[in-house]
């Protein structure tokens, strides 16, 4: 007879000081995401003890029967989701992140995709505490879809996770005229084997990565602040306005400036659409 599912999550926030008392397992499986700080995760193993660093973006699973501990390295935020009896769609999803069933699996999400998935987590966690008209099923689903958030943004590959640092590192320095020999140099590849990686994670080149940053910030920027034009482009490594609108106007069909109060248009409208009659 099939046990029936259960799911336990939370949002744990714990001092520097703090730390498992001695190593415990589960009967369920439990995955831990490090949301900010660091940590450190132990393991028991054939019979010898195991020890890895956890830090922001960390994704730790954990299958029932595991001895273990976690312990603070400085304050540390952790999303905890607990699963048991799960039905064969959830379970397959599970198997996908352990390489051995009966051992740990540490993988990392970029600080883009972590922030995501805190979104979405916290809708979770508030679905859980409400009085919805289907809640069975939406406690069927949101477990397989947080899992699969995980699966398909979460990277175990060395490789791959130092590669999505690149990412970030191009999208933190948008004002920078950053170089494919320094993301190479970053990441310990030659410049011909970070492409080739890059591309094979992103899809695109690393040049086009960063201009669809650089879109997405001014696009953002454009929508949400009163940032004059130049101050824009300047921002996210345009040193010519000119430059920027031009290069603008050739992605989005638009002048940056028309492109503001086209956008400023349609919220105005969708304001007046939802104001209650009177």
């Amino acid at each position: 007879m099939e046990s029936e599912f259960h799911i336990q999550s939370f949002i744990s926030t714990l001092d520097e000081d703090w730390y498992d008392q001695g190593f415990h397992q589960n009967d369920t499986l439990e995955i831990e995401i490090v949301l900010e700080g660091r940590g450190l995760f132990d393991w028991i193993q054939d019979q010898l003890e195991h020890r890895s660093y956890i830090e922001a973006g960390h994704v730790v699973v954990i299958p029932p029967g595991v001895f273990h501990r976690f312990e603070a390295v400085s304050k540390i935020r952790l999303g905890v989701i607990h699963l048991g009896g799960m039905q064969p769609a959830l379970q397959t999803l599970v198997d996908r992140f352990l390489i051995h069933k009966t051992q740990p699996g540490i993988s990392a999400l970029s600080p883009i995709d972590r922030d995501r998935f805190v979104q979405l987590f916290r809708e979770w966690l508030r679905i859980q505490s409400s009085k919805l008209m289907d809640k069975p099923r939406h406690l069927a689903v949101w477990p397989e879809v947080l899992l699969l958030f995980l699966y398909e943004h979460s990277q175990s590959d060395l490789q791959a996770m130092t590669i999505t640092k690149a990412a970030d590192y191009i999208r933190n320095h948008l004002r920078e005229h950053v170089q494919i020999t320094e993301l190479a140099e970053l990441t310990g590849l030659t410049v011909s084997g970070f492409r080739r990686m890059f591309e094979r994670i992103y899809r695109i080149s690393p040049k086009q990565y960063q201009q669809q940053c650089r879109l997405q910030e001014a696009k953002w920027l454009l929508s949400t602040t009163e940032k004059d034009i130049n101050e824009i482009s300047e921002e996210i490594g345009f040193h010519r306005m000119h430059s920027f609108s031009q290069w603008f106007k050739s992605v989005e069909g638009l002048p940056p400036s028309v492109w503001r109060k086209k956008q400023k248009m349609l919220e105005d409208s969708e304001q007046l659409d939802q104001a209650p009659f009177k």
